[in-house]
């Protein structure tokens, strides 16, 4: 059954990826001030959304563990959190390359970059954290912690292109207090965007089930120390 359903969601992915690489190369025009590099976007914005929907998930699955004690939500909050750190770091690398095209350079100290950088940085620390600690409900418990921790650093993140007006560009979309897009241009950058969270889906199932194979083999072998 998981099978099928990642199966499932990664085909419904790749089709919505190929329909929408089609409408954003073809149909939509080149941005009046950027140029084609403006397409950027349609992958940039989607997968730190993507992102930062994981972070706060896993998050939960943290919170879960630590009234719950059930190693479970540990397994699946640091699968979350993995597959979110991927795509929080084709963030950082899309906009790297935007910023190259735009700005003449490929990264600044810009106070939101640099907001986002400690991010990741954060999240990085998360995982050599759980690599450093051998007992897994002190391991469950201080992940917990620090993803919590990390969720805060997210909101400073998120309100960041609001807050600061320096090298950035502001926001551009209407949730986000923006002057929106033209017509026609919006769309296929939440379409990417459904199309990313199904893919995180079905890679978190899969990290998820392998997690779920090291917490047994854990308790193999601290079973066989006992003896």
């Amino acid at each position: 059954m998981r099978l099928k359903i990642i199966v499932t969601l990664a085909v419904i992915a790749g089709l919505i990826l190929a329909w929408n690489l089609h409408r954003i190369f073809i149909q939509v025009p080149d941005e009046a001030s950027q140029g084609a590099i403006f397409r950027i976007i349609y992958f940039h914005v989607p997968a730190a959304i993507t992102s930062f929907t994981g972070f706060y998930l896993a998050m939960f699955s943290g919170v879960g563990y630590l009234i719950s004690k059930d190693l479970r939500l540990d397994s699946i909050a640091a699968s979350i959190n993995e597959v979110s750190l991927a795509f929080a770091t084709i963030t950082i690398c899309t906009g790297s390359i935007w910023g190259r095209i735009i700005w003449g350079i490929w990264w600044t100290w810009d106070a939101r970059l640099t907001s986002y950088f400690v991010c990741l940085l954060i999240y990085f620390g998360y995982f050599m954290l759980r690599r450093a600690i051998d007992d897994p409900t002190t391991r469950a418990r201080l992940s917990a912690v620090l993803s919590i921790f990390a969720c805060v650093d997210i909101v400073l993140v998120w309100k960041s292109i609001e807050w600061f007006r320096t090298q950035h560009p502001g926001p551009v979309l209407e949730i986000r207090g923006g002057g929106g897009m033209a017509p026609g241009m919006e769309a296929p950058l939440w379409w990417n965007f459904l199309a990313l969270l199904m893919l995180a889906t079905a890679l978190v199932l899969i990290r998820t089930r392998q997690e779920g194979m090291r917490r047994e083999i854990d308790a193999l072998r601290r079973h066989a120390h006992a003896f």
